[in-house]
């Protein structure tokens, strides 16, 4: 791996983004400053009383999800061939990626604090209890997994913000529809970043990252927050809630799931790869028949139609 990053690091720093040139959560919050601050979250908290509680749910999961950052930023820094003490083109993006996610959390957070309907020491319970339990995402320390997985789930992420973002503007909240855009377009350009670093590694290393991108579609791509718990819960019990509230909502669904799956075996043209060994043209013949698979057992998927009361909405 330590040639395949070396390789890499002019490549990778030109995805960084200058900090002056980001949005900052202040500017999409009312100004504590100003005459009009209580109108303002009168108007927030209005508005929010007419969110679904399977959408505020979500919602709350994916603060949770951004705020639990401190284990993701360990994780890209523990890969194998990182050297962290060196300012290389990875160690750059790494801290150029968590400090922009880090605005993510804390602009939610606000929100949700402003809004009136959430229990925020549940919410922050559940937060401290993923940072604290961690995560097994299946890709050890291996560069060639991690940014498989990266270019799914951040596909994912946007996807998610991007929908309830929608759901909204649907609603007439626009204030909420521009924060999740706003942190959506964040995550669009992310996915971007980490699917050309694995385009880069499949020319470097075409077989290796093709067993790869096998293994990590066998073992299933696993959210970050599929250790989430409310106070007093096991770990793993309430992402089971939250999901079945993201596929009501159709926020995030099985098929989504699979409309990523595809949309990354056409991004590496994973049908067109030459100079493959034996054993990689097998996990080729596996992934471009898996969304075939899937959608026969998509099919089968019962979602319950009761909502969970979830402890961090208030009633």
């Amino acid at each position: 791996m330590h040639t395949v990053a070396k390789s890499m690091d002019e490549f990778i720093a030109s995805y960084l983004k200058p900090i002056e040139e980001n949005w900052q959560p202040s500017d999409l919050l009312p100004d504590s400053t100003k005459p009009d601050f209580i109108d303002d979250v009168n108007e927030i908290q209005s508005l929010a009383k007419e969110l679904d509680d399977d959408l505020l749910a979500v919602l709350i999961g994916d603060t949770i999800t951004e705020e639990a950052l401190p284990t993701y930023e360990a994780w890209l820094m523990n890969i194998e061939g990182i050297d962290q003490e060196n300012r290389s083109g990875w160690t750059q993006w790494v801290r150029a990626w968590t400090a922009e996610e880090n605005r993510h959390g804390d602009l939610l957070n606000r929100y949700l604090y402003l809004s009136g309907r959430v229990n925020m020491r549940q919410m922050e319970t559940s937060t401290q209890h993923l940072i604290n339990d961690g995560f097994d995402l299946q890709t050890a320390n291996d560069p060639y997994r991690s940014f498989i997985y990266t270019s799914f789930q951040e596909t994912a992420t946007n996807l998610s913000h991007r929908r309830v973002a929608v759901h909204a503007k649907n609603s007439g909240n626009k204030q909420l529809a521009k924060i999740c855009g706003f942190i959506a377009n964040d995550e669009a350009r992310h996915a971007s970043a980490y699917k050309d670093f694995a385009s880069r590694i499949f020319e470097l290393d075409t077989s290796e990252m093709m067993l790869a991108f096998e293994d990590m579609m066998k073992k299933k791509i696993i959210m970050p927050a599929h250790y989430l718990r409310e106070s007093g819960g096991k770990i793993s019990e309430l992402f089971n809630h939250f999901s079945d509230a993201a596929q009501r909502t159709m926020v995030y669904t099985t098929h989504d799931y699979i409309d990523i799956l595809k949309s990354l075996l056409k991004e590496w043209d994973i049908e067109n790869i030459s100079s493959l060994n034996d054993r990689a043209e097998k996990a080729r013949d596996y992934l471009m028949a898996l969304p075939n698979r899937l959608q026969r057992i998509s099919e089968r998927i019962k979602i319950p139609q009761e909502k969970y009361k979830f402890s961090w909405i208030l009633t």
